[in-house]
């Protein structure tokens, strides 16, 4: 394993610095394996952390049995990559703040796929996401295209199980770690794509997920794909947090239209408004993947 590889799976199971600090720690040093000799005053200054941070951070740090860890996870088929990584996804480590480790279990090579849809939408998603996603679903399944999304209820449960019907790959970000899936009726749901599709997270497998995890980690969701669908939205919904991650990455928004009439639709008829492509056949989708 790389040595940048091995300091970076280190740093993310411990505490304090988060994201942000640890970008800044590792920004500040001309040879990154200096922090395992940096005193804490000098990691709180070079993370721009509070001392109780980055006392957390330092205790962790000097006490983390990276060895027992890392063959914990091997023997439990949990897989990692860092962003210095040859296989880490292209398009994910050129969005805005990527994270530095991927946590994986599944068919890793799906990552590898060339081509991937982010699939997003209410958590109160009706029957219209999903009778739409049958019909589509085949033909994405034909072109091999990776189907993305989130393991929330609503639209992603369905995105992932219409994938796994049709026959098409299946990848599930989620927001905590592989021994605390969320929500707890998906865990089946998660146990099978843990086996036969792939799961990932940024987070270490013991990591209880927190409500602000769940926005954050759209910006994988939706830099890992080269363009993302909605099915249904409420206008201002989570969703529109994917939405901005791709607009900001450059990717397509696909939208299903819907009924004036409907709240789920008031958020994919405003994201037309404004410029996302109209799906009205599977064809639209091709075009938009170029496949």
């Amino acid at each position: 394993m790389k040595e940048i590889t091995r300091l970076l799976f280190h740093m993310q199971h411990c505490r304090g610095l988060g994201n942000k600090g640890t970008k800044r720690l590792l920004s500040q040093l001309s040879d990154p394996m200096k922090i395992y000799n940096l005193p804490l005053s000098s990691i709180m200054r070079l993370s721009g952390s509070t001392a109780l941070h980055a006392e957390l951070f330092y205790s962790d740090f000097h006490t983390f049995n990276i060895d027992y860890y890392q063959e914990y996870y091997q023997q439990h088929d949990i897989h990692w990559i860092s962003i210095y990584d040859e296989n880490y996804p292209d398009l994910l480590k050129n969005v805005y703040d990527p994270p530095f480790i991927l946590f994986m279990k599944g068919r890793r090579e799906l990552l590898e796929f060339q081509t991937k849809l982010a699939v997003v939408g209410s958590r109160q998603a009706t029957s219209y996401t999903c009778d739409n996603l049958r019909i589509l679903m085949p033909g994405l399944a034909e072109k091999n295209v990776v189907i993305i999304s989130g393991l929330a209820r609503g639209a992603d449960t369905m995105a992932h199980k219409s994938a796994i019907r049709a026959g098409a790959p299946t990848i599930g970000v989620i927001a905590g770690g592989f021994h605390h899936i969320y929500p707890r009726e998906n865990i089946q749901l998660a146990e099978y794509m843990m086996k036969e599709q792939l799961l990932i997270s940024e987070y270490p497998p013991d990591t209880k997920p927190q409500k602000w995890h769940f926005p954050f980690r759209n910006r994988i969701i939706s830099g890992l794909s080269q363009a993302i669908l909605v099915t249904e939205a409420q206008k201002k919904s989570g969703t529109f947090i994917t939405a901005d991650y791709a607009l900001n990455e450059g990717r397509d928004i696909l939208c299903i239209p819907g009924s004036v009439n409907q709240k789920l639709s008031e958020g994919t008829n405003t994201l037309i408004k404004e410029g996302a492509k109209m799906v009205l056949s599977i064809e639209d989708i091709f075009f938009e993947l170029d496949v």
